[in-house]
């Protein structure tokens, strides 16, 4: 019988005599370890925190940047059978004060037992009355081993991770997830991308605290024992090339990053010469966490064709952290399915009708195709108010259940009853589906409605970004009620060209000729626009923001 826990499957993965190597990647350093050594290493780390009170029914919270210490202290935190929690790392240097909030109303509320914290992050917490202890992740796994570890008796039910939505500050809310709902999860992800034990090279740079990178890229090989290239964040973002180089230099098969993190790799790909990189044995180049553009799909396309990239292995996916990680998932080597459809259409009756491909963006709206419910799960489509069904491309709210379905948010009744209908995730997503495949079209609390039209943020900001001077995936667009009673649009952009006239007159000729709409500019300096901790803009904040006029204007 397959094991239920994450305890189990750890300690069975790695300990296999066919078990693969972890190689974690800093700068121009790298570090191969295999998973048995990881492992002992882990369990060392797990016989620190028994003693330190964690097992079933502790909270272990951990608070550092991506490393080997960090894989091996989650490891370890899994080993004693205790709920994990992974905590954000600030996005800005600025915004530590920012952080140090967030962070203090994460640990309250996932009521920690115990924190391991990287030393100079747990520098900027001064202690308060209620904290829970701190151990230094340094400490943790650099000591040998103090104790023998004692291996958990451990309920499938019980809970094994909260994953904290990354919008809110104030009132974060933690996604429950079992053992039991996170192992159906990784099973249905891997059979859905057929995953090889033997030939597969999982390679990563996504961040621990956000669900792709901790469950997909990190989880699977963890519990399955498959080869993983482990890199930072911040070695990304600082060289976006080198995703592609680490893909070529190790033979990687599998990767993944939000859209923002393909347009990024692109330039780098355009730089370099034709048979520079071997990308050929790249399979699942996966496609979340944010909606996928299909223009700037096909455009990392075009510039990795010439590094021997198969066009096929695009996989652009549906996921959230509610449901665990995937959702749904297209065949493999199958490519990027798109859907144009008319756009005046879909935004004042919310019909997907078919349109020319080849007329123009204020005609047509290009979505992309993010395949079937993995299995486990169900999708279905309904009407936001009433909850009745919608038929084939008819676009409605999506709603999901299922195994690795989350049954609430952490001591949060009341949200977790609004989250749910009749047993079904509501989403909060716009979508429809064509022909058993769905698409996303957009967040239902985000939509514009201007003049009886529904506008599509997304659009906006795509189109915004590609104007010379405008920093790219730097834009917010969001709907606001004039004086007279009507809704209007605004464009909220981050510049790099101090012409800021010429800027803003750009801007508002590309979203006339994107949506046929004149929208109010406000133009604003490099990070000024609010963001989660998994990068991803917060137009709801950006708004009141720009309503209290407390926005850094260039």
């Amino acid at each position: 019988m397959t094991p239920l826990t994450l305890a189990e499957r750890i300690e069975a993965a790695q300990s296999a005599p066919d078990a693969g190597v972890v190689r974690f990647v800093s700068g121009d350093d790298v570090a191969v370890v295999p998973w048995p050594q990881l492992l002992d290493e882990a369990i060392a780390a797990a016989a620190q925190l028994q003693a330190r009170g964690a097992g079933p029914g502790a909270h272990v919270a951990l608070l550092g940047p991506t490393s080997r210490a960090m894989v091996t202290a989650i490891e370890a935190a899994w080993l004693t059978g205790s709920t994990v929690v992974v905590l954000p790392l600030p996005m800005r240097l600025s915004s530590i004060e920012a952080f140090v909030a967030q962070t203090r109303a994460r640990i309250r509320g996932a009521d920690t037992t115990l924190l391991v914290a990287d030393p100079v992050l747990a520098g900027f917490l001064e202690p308060e009355p209620g904290d829970p202890p701190v151990v230094l992740l340094d400490e943790l796994t650099r000591h040998p081993r103090q104790g023998a570890w004692q291996r958990p008796t451990v309920d499938p039910d019980s809970l094994a991770l909260l994953q904290f939505t990354s919008g809110s500050t104030s009132d974060p809310k933690g996604v429950m997830l079992s053992h039991r709902i996170i192992c159906r999860n990784l099973d249905a992800m891997a059979e859905a991308a057929t995953l090889d034990p033997e030939g597969d090279v999982l390679v990563s740079w996504l961040p621990l605290y956000h669900d792709m990178g901790l469950i997909g890229l990190l989880g699977e090989p963890m519990t399955r024992g498959l080869d993983l290239v482990l890199a930072a964040p911040q070695d990304f973002l600082a060289a976006p090339g080198r995703w592609m180089t680490w893909m070529s230099e190790f033979r990687g098969t599998v990767t993944a990053g939000p859209n923002f993190s393909y347009a990024l790799a692109t330039r780098a790909l355009r730089r370099l010469d034709p048979g520079t990189l071997d990308l050929s044995r790249w399979r699942i180049a996966l496609n979340g966490a944010e909606p996928v553009d299909p223009a700037a799909v096909e455009s990392f396309v075009a510039a990795a064709v010439p590094q021997a990239f198969d066009p096929r292995a695009v996989f652009a996916v549906f996921g959230m952290a509610e449901a665990t990680l995937g959702v749904t998932f297209p065949p493999p080597m199958s490519g990027l399915g798109v859907d144009a459809v008319d756009r005046r259409i879909l935004e004042q009756e919310r019909l997907a009708v078919p349109a020319d491909p080849a007329a123009g963006p204020d005609r047509v709206r290009r979505l992309a195709k993010l395949g079937r419910a993995i299995p486990g799960l169900e999708i279905r489509i309904v009407d936001p108010v009433t909850g009745d069904a919608m038929g084939d491309r008819e676009a409605g709210e999506l709603e999901i259940r299922g195994e690795s379905v989350t049954p609430g948010y952490y001591r949060k009744p009341a949200v977790t009853e609004a989250t749910f209908r009749d047993g079904w995730l509501r989403t909060g997503d716009l979508g429809y589906v064509a022909g058993g495949e769905l698409v996303v079209c957009g967040r239902l609390k985000d939509m514009i409605i201007v003049g009886g039209r529904n506008v599509f943020p997304e659009d906006v900001e795509r189109a915004v970004a590609e104007v010379d001077g405008v920093r790219a995936g730097n834009v917010i667009a969001f709907g606001v009620e004039r004086r007279t009673g009507r809704e209007g649009l605004v464009v909220v952009a981050e510049i790099k060209d101090p012409d800021v006239l010429t800027v803003r007159a750009a801007v508002a000729d590309c979203v006339r000729d994107a949506v046929g709409l004149p929208p109010e500019v406000v133009l604003v300096t490099p990070g000024t626009l609010p963001k989660t901790s998994s990068g991803k803009l917060q137009r709801s904040l950006c708004r009141t923001r720009y309503l209290g006029e407390d926005l850094q204007l260039a």
